[in-house]
């Protein structure tokens, strides 16, 4: 189970979170938390191109610590030299595998012949595919793989004819946003769509991976979703919003999420009571809130440059569904520094 990229969301502070408050003890010794974890996406072509303080920015796209592998870089681009270049530089910084971006809906990325408009451009995709891998000295013992994560297709449903494009190219692993660009996230995922990838995958090359994304409430949730679908992976993404607790195993909010948030539906009304269980730890709202706390402390430690705003949208995650939290979230809207987040909590919870 993987950590989805999401352009301003699983930069290093979040990832870190997660990290930690997701850490257990495996049975065999290892500290378990996430599988592997993605970077939001990071623009190829500002690697390589850009002036020594605009690419100082970029590389903070691509800080991470130990404890967040195995990880992934994700890179966007539709320039074969700079796809190549920035895979070597991923490379080179120690990262476990390169993702390249083929399903952000994004009209900035899409004018620059990135993100889902590569669904359009086939010829384009598998070029780009072919440099990351030589970036990535894929095809030596010391490379690393590339993978793919990409949507069912653009304006409809394309994926018969989009995904053998793709598993031409032999990529490690492809990721499928069970939508298309046109769906964006305002109707339901189509796991039925992951089931036919699997099968096209089985007839076409064997040999690649194929992962699930899109509407993934819960661990349970996403092992529904792959014994129905066969596939090999799933990745979560709008679920672990304020919940770095997500893959501990005996940990979890005392509420859970009955669906996704979508625009302007109030998130208090998106959780329900979770069942007691037996044998698991649930966080109590002091500590949820010194999480936000801890959290966006680290966000200006990692990030100082990045506008605090970044963080708003997690505290509209961490904070919901207990008495109050309507007014709480109003005040932490307007806030600036993570100085005057902990002010208002602690005044909060006396």
């Amino acid at each position: 189970m993987a950590i989805a990229p999401m352009a301003d969301v699983t930069d290093a502070p979040f990832r870190r979170m997660i990290a930690k408050y997701s850490a257990h003890t495996r049975s065999d010794g290892s500290i378990g938390g996430a599988d592997v974890t993605w970077t939001e996406f990071v623009a190829a072509d500002g690697l390589a191109r850009a002036t020594p303080e605009g690419k100082e920015k970029l590389m903070k796209d691509l800080i991470y610590a130990e404890e967040e592998r195995p990880i992934v870089a994700q890179l966007f681009s539709s320039n074969e030299e700079h796809m190549e270049y920035a895979s070597k530089l991923c490379l080179d910084l120690g990262f476990d595998g390169i993702d390249i971006n083929m399903g952000c809906p994004d009209k900035s990325i899409e004018k620059q012949g990135c993100g889902s408009a590569m669904i359009r451009t086939p010829e384009v995709a598998q070029n780009i595919i072919r440099a990351a891998k030589r970036g990535a000295c894929s095809d030596k013992s010391d490379g690393i793989p590339v993978s793919i994560k990409t949507r069912l297709g653009y304006n409809q449903d394309e994926l018969e004819e989009w995904l053998p494009v793709i598993l031409g190219e032999n990529p490690a692993l492809v990721t499928i946003h069970a939508r298309t660009r046109k769906e964006l996230s305002k109707v339901p995922a189509s796991w039925n769509r992951i089931e036919e990838a699997v099968k096209i995958r089985n007839r076409i090359n064997p040999g690649v991976l194929i992962a699930g994304n899109g509407d993934v409430l819960s661990i349970a949730d996403a092992h529904k979703k792959l014994n129905a679908t066969k596939a090999d992976g799933v990745m979560i993404g709008r679920a672990l919003f304020g919940n770095p607790w997500f893959f501990h195993p005996e940990k979890r909010l005392p509420v859970h999420l009955k669906a996704l948030p979508t625009k302007g539906v109030n998130r208090d009304t998106l959780y329900e009571e979770t069942v007691v269980l037996e044998g698991v730890e649930y966080i109590s709202l002091e500590e949820r809130l010194r999480v936000l706390i801890e959290h966006s402390h680290l966000f200006v430690e990692l990030l100082p440059f990045k506008n605090f705003a970044v963080m708003k949208k997690h505290y509209k995650a961490y904070v919901n569904s207990f008495p109050g939290a309507a007014e709480l979230r109003a005040e932490l809207m307007e806030s600036s520094s993570p100085e005057e987040v902990e002010t208002i909590v602690n005044n909060f919870l006396r």
